[in-house]
C-alpha cells in the first residue's frame, strides 16, 4: 500500500469503528459526533488547511443547485406516492410540518458541516487529493465511505431496516454522496453540500418518515416510494446524479470567453 494513503483509510476504518460502537450500544443519537475530532485529528496530523478541507463559503449560485436538488426530487417523489394513492397530504397540519422541516433542516446543516460533511467530503476529499488522485476517484471513494459508515445505522438500532431494504439504503447513500460530492466539487465547499444535506434531512424524514416511522404524507410502502431505502428513490437520485455530473463537465470543459 502507498503510505500516503494510510491516513484516509486509517481515518475511515477509526469512524466507521466508533459509529458502529456507539450504534450497537445505544447511543446512536450522539454516534456522528465522533467524527468531528477525527476530522480536526488528521487535518492537523496532516496539515490540512481550512480551505483545502472545503471550509469556505462558495457561491450563491451554489447554494442553489444545493437548495434546487432536494425540492426536486423529494417533489417529485411527493407527487408521484400522492398520484398513485401511496400517501396523501389532506390529514397533514401544515404549520406544525413546516416547523418541523425547519428544525430539522437548520440543526442537520449545522451538525453534518462539522460531521458527516466536514468529515468525507472535507477532511476525506482534501486528504485523498493531497495523494494525487484525480476529482473523480476521490467522488466515488469518499461517497463509498460514507454509505459504509452509514451501515450500522440500519443493522444495529432502532431505525433499522428490513434485510431486503438495506442494499438499496447503502447504494442510495452513495449515489446521495455523490450528488453532496458533486457540490462539493463544484463548489469547493463543504457547507454548500452541508446545506443541500440538512434541507434534504429536513423534507425526507418530516414527510417520508424513515424505517418503521412513516412521515406526514403516510406513506407506508416506503420499499418502493420511499427516497431513501425505495427503489424509486433510488432511480430519480441516480437520474439527478448523472445529470447534474453531465452538466458539471460540459460546462466546465467549455472554452473560456
Amino acid at each position: 500500500m502507498n503510505p500516503a494513503l494510510r491516513p484516509p483509510l486509517l481515518g475511515v476504518l477509526a469512524a466507521i469503528a466508533v459509529t458502529t460502537s456507539m450504534d450497537a450500544t445505544g447511543l446512536t443519537a450522539f454516534s456522528a459526533l465522533p467524527l468531528f475530532p477525527l476530522m480536526v485529528v488528521f487535518c492537523y496530523l496532516q496539515h490540512l488547511s481550512r480551505t483545502a478541507i472545503g471550509f469556505t463559503w462558495g457561491r450563491w449560485r451554489h447554494y442553489g443547485i444545493a437548495v434546487f436538488y432536494p425540492l426536486l426530487v423529494l417533489g417529485t417523489l411527493a407527487l408521484i406516492s400522492v398520484a398513485a394513492g401511496a400517501g396523501s397530504v389532506s390529514t397533514a397540519s401544515w404549520r406544525k410540518t413546516l416547523f418541523n422541516i425547519a428544525l430539522v433542516t437548520i440543526s442537520t446543516a449545522l451538525v453534518a458541516t462539522l460531521t458527516e460533511e466536514g468529515f468525507f467530503r472535507g477532511w476525506l476529499w482534501a486528504s485523498l487529493a493531497r495523494v494525487g488522485r484525480r476529482p473523480i476517484h476521490i467522488l466515488l471513494w469518499s461517497s463509498g465511505a460514507f454509505a459504509l459508515w452509514h451501515l450500522s445505522w440500519v443493522t444495529l438500532t432502532v431505525d433499522k431496516l428490513p434485510l431486503a431494504q438495506i442494499p438499496v439504503f447503502i447504494a442510495n447513500a452513495a449515489v446521495i454522496g455523490i450528488i453532496w460530492g458533486l457540490m462539493r466539487w463544484i463548489s469547493g465547499s463543504v457547507i454548500v453540500a452541508s446545506m443541500s444535506h440538512g434541507l434534504w434531512n429536513g423534507l425526507d424524514y418530516v414527510l417520508f418518515g424513515f424505517g418503521t416511522k412513516v412521515g406526514v404524507l403516510g406513506i407506508a410502502n416506503t420499499a418502493i416510494f420511499g427516497p431513501e431505502v425505495g427503489i424509486l428513490g433510488l432511480t430519480v437520485n441516480g437520474l439527478f446524479a448523472a445529470a447534474l455530473y453531465a452538466v458539471w463537465r460540459r460546462r466546465s470543459q467549455r472554452p473560456a470567453t
